[in-house]
């Protein structure tokens, strides 16, 4: 579970980065996108701490 969420998360900032270089008209999908990756690092990163602890 933890490498297919670092996976989205990859995807969705890579699509981020390309979606503001490439498509200005699409700005406003392309940070929530970024808002999206964020929110499943922080998820992770709670998780993670869960488990271990």
């Amino acid at each position: 579970m933890n490498k297919i969420l670092w996976g989205i998360i990859i995807v969705l900032f890579i699509g981020w980065i390309l979606g503001f270089l490439v498509f200005k008209i699409l700005g406003g999908i392309i940070h929530i996108l970024l808002v999206l990756a964020i929110v499943l690092i922080i998820y992770n990163w709670f998780t993670g701490i869960k488990e271990k602890g």
